[in-house]
């Protein structure tokens, strides 16, 4: 998770960079972010099956090299059509990581700790993500991007090597073992038992919402946006970035730990993502000069209140279908991001007044608040998907739930 956030939004400190280089549009290089949303979406749930069926350990291995092997050619890309394809790739891999992880939670720890222990999941993710933002954009600054991402794939080769070695499927003394396995399980059976669930459906579109706006604002236009309104160089605007994952790190374990102790997961989301809206459109809209680093931090701590959904949605699943169910709604948090990426950039080449600085678009300030007008529409929207989800109270659901 440490390693896929990192490379997810590393294109955020290179906009121009890549812009300059490929000499492309804002669209087109949201279509090279998207291209790893792309893989990342038609990967989702077939990463789901694989993990249920020949478990984390073999398949994850095997995802985290394809991941290192695609950003090495993102790195060597001559142009834009390679660039995609490495990205491609990247994304491939990547779209195994949640799952495992979850699924490794699933099989290591009893079920009352897996909102806590998801939650703790998602700090490390989002150090991985502070990690591909002031950084990575010093290192850059110092040893030039397509040096930097061969260095990183090199370093995921080499993790490819320690996951195989050290990580096992299950634990030896885990009551509830075989349960979690690796079984023979049919993808159409699964599906048809997830599809068959109302609550599966909206539990993904509320998390598909909820998390576009820390993909399309953190994971690739956040940081040329602060750079352009609050007139600093890059490497700074990256790290007033960063404290958005550095509060999402802080936030996902203590809303999981709040939750499982309240036993409620329902009211924890409503306002995390209800005050997450107000803390997105005050950056976006309002020039709050020196709270803005407070305003980052709170808006990447109350969205974390999302996370609740994945540990809801394994609630209301099968032991046997916890991977598969996981990675349908993850399917949905890719979607967003393959469109939303492309459609931020089309909207800021609409308002692009001519402006160029070496070799790449510089965008104004109302162009970007007119192109970020669908962030705090899809936060608003996650908090009316809320309402017809079934508080879980805790507790496995899954016998009526998903028959």
């Amino acid at each position: 998770m440490f390693y896929k956030y990192a490379l997810e939004v590393s294109p955020s400190v290179m906009t121009g960079t890549l812009m300059s280089a490929f000499q492309i549009s804002g669209m087109d290089l949201g279509n090279l972010a998207a291209s790893y949303f792309y893989a990342y979406l038609i990967l989702q749930i077939p990463a789901g099956v694989l993990l249920d069926r020949f478990g984390p350990r073999k398949i994850t291995s095997l995802a985290i090299a394809v991941c290192a092997l695609g950003n090495m050619l993102f790195g060597f890309a001559p142009s834009l059509l390679v660039a995609e394809i490495g990205r491609f790739f990247v994304g491939a891999g990547a779209a195994f990581a949640a799952v495992t992880c979850l699924k490794l939670t699933a099989n290591w720890f009893p079920s009352r700790q897996f909102a806590f222990m998801a939650g703790l999941m998602m700090t490390i993710a989002m150090l991985g993500a502070v990690g591909g933002q002031a950084p990575l954009a010093y290192f850059i600054s110092h040893l030039e991007w397509r040096a930097a991402m061969q260095w990183i794939s090199v370093a995921g080769l080499v993790f490819a090597f320690i996951f195989w070695f050290v990580v096992r499927d299950t634990s030896p003394s885990h009551a509830i073992e075989k349960v979690f396995a690796p079984q023979k399980v049919s993808i159409f059976k699964n599906l048809k038992k997830l599809v068959k669930s109302p609550q599966s459906w909206w539990l993904s579109v509320y998390s598909g919402f909820a998390f576009a706006p820390v993909m399309v604002f953190g994971g690739l236009w956040g940081v040329s946006f602060l750079a352009e309104s609050y007139k600093i160089p890059e490497h700074m605007a990256a790290q007033q970035v960063s404290l958005i994952f550095i509060g999402f790190a802080v936030g996902a374990p203590l809303f999981g730990h709040l939750s499982d102790r309240w036993g409620r997961r329902k009211p924890v989301m409503y306002w995390g993502t209800f005050l997450s809206l107000i803390a997105i459109s005050l950056i976006i809209y309002v020039p709050i000069g020196p709270i803005l680093p407070c305003v980052l931090f709170l808006f990447g701590f109350f969205i974390s209140s999302f996370l609740l959904c994945f540990t809801m949605i394994r609630e209301i699943s099968t032991p046997m279908l916890a991977a598969t169910a996981i990675g349908f709604m993850n399917a949905f948090d890719a979607l967003f991001g393959a469109f939303s990426d492309p459609l931020t950039g089309r909207i800021l080449d609409s308002q692009w007044t001519g402006a160029m600085l070496h070799g790449a678009r510089i965008f104004s300030v109302e162009a970007y608040q007119i192109a970020f007008l669908t962030l705090p529409v899809y936060l608003a929207i996650a908090v009316i998907s809320l309402i017809p989800i079934r508080e879980t109270y805790c507790k496995p659901s899954y016998p009526s739930s998903l028959p």
